[in-house]
């Protein structure tokens, strides 16, 4: 199926790569609102025979598309969605979806009723290890979940230029949340469900950044589990997500970041039964995200994130928002 792309930076880039290898989706059409961007476009040997507009209006408008994928600023998303889903398009969204629980609910709301896929980039989800580590966890072999604790952390932004809206306190609020915490903060609302409150707190300790550069955050889920997250913005990559049960844990560790992944490196510990580590292969997640995407689009299956759970997402972020700014304990809202 045709697709278009609106925003052509680091993660639109990527984006485009990964589509020149999908047997699902054809890129048609990009949309880039920065000049210079756009005039350096002519020579990218990825576009070659795709359209270039000048704004995704422009873009909404190209008749042979099914479906946008947005990687444009954070507080452009609401807006968009809403673009999209009024022309007809199914839409894949970088994450986050939105950056209040409000305009989520508006945009998907949007969808359902014109009966359009929306996709979020939660590629994390689709690491062959993360399925599998949720298929332990549905067979009981872990037993009742304790606690989550994970972290991804990375000094990637170190490369920006300091205009770069990454780094902007307007365009991206709790920077370090919304570049990678988002993420780990979604792998625990599809292990344990929405959360119901939770506690943060934000620091600039190893950078300039306007809009933080560490994070840590504690949420409460209603069963009485918890999730310990850390995402920092000054320090070398780690990736790692843990979950400890009554009956064992498991720990998965990226070796290099997702962006270029080479593996993983994993530690299961079962009671009454020796460590196991093994090593998995690298495999492309924002691919098989994508293609997720589209096969619910053509109907092959049900896209494998529910509306709940990305409500949820944005319900989480809002509040860690709020508890950075207020210091104190926030309760979530529940989302529907």
């Amino acid at each position: 199926m045709k697709v278009g792309l609106v925003g052509y930076g680091w993660w639109g880039k990527t984006i485009a790569r990964q589509l020149a290898n999908s047997s699902w989706l054809e890129l048609s059409a990009v949309a880039e609102v920065d000049a210079n961007v756009r005039s350096a476009m002519s020579s990218d040997p990825v576009l070659a025979g795709v359209a270039i507009f000048d704004s995704p209006e422009h873009l909404m408008a190209h008749s042979d598309l099914e479906a946008v994928i947005l990687c444009t600023p954070h507080q452009q998303h609401a807006a968009q969605m809403l673009s999209a889903a009024n022309a007809g398009l199914h839409i894949f969204c970088e994450k986050p979806l939105c950056l209040t629980l409000a305009d989520a609910q508006r945009a998907v709301a949007q969808c359902q009723d014109k009966h359009l896929v929306l996709g979020i980039g939660h590629e994390r989800r689709f690491e062959p290890e993360i399925i599998a580590m949720r298929q332990l966890i549905a067979n009981g072999d872990l037993g009742e979940i304790l606690q989550i604790e994970a972290n991804f952390s990375q000094d990637k932004f170190f490369a920006l230029p300091k205009d770069n809206w990454r780094l902007s306190n307007t365009y991206a609020p709790v920077g370090p949340l919304t570049a990678t915490g988002i993420h780990l903060v979604d792998l625990s609302i599809a292990l344990l469900g929405p959360c119901e409150s939770l506690w943060a707190r934000l620091a600039t300790l190893g950078s300039d950044f306007e809009n933080g550069d560490t994070l840590g955050i504690m949420m409460g889920f209603p069963n009485g589990a918890n999730a310990m997250i850390s995402a920092v913005l000054a320090t070398p990559f780690e990736g790692r997500f843990a979950v400890y049960g009554s009956k064992g844990w498991i720990e998965i560790r990226d070796r290099t970041h997702p962006e270029n992944p080479t593996g993983w490196d994993i530690t299961t510990v079962l009671r009454g039964q020796e460590p196991v580590t093994r090593f998995s292969a690298p495999h492309p997640t924002v691919l098989a995200n994508l293609e997720a995407f589209a096969k619910a689009i053509r109907n092959v299956a049900p896209y494998p994130v529910t509306s709940l759970e990305m409500l949820a997402n944005v319900a989480a972020l809002e509040a860690i928002m709020t508890s950075v700014k207020t210091r104190g304990l926030i309760k979530v809202a529940a989302p529907h």
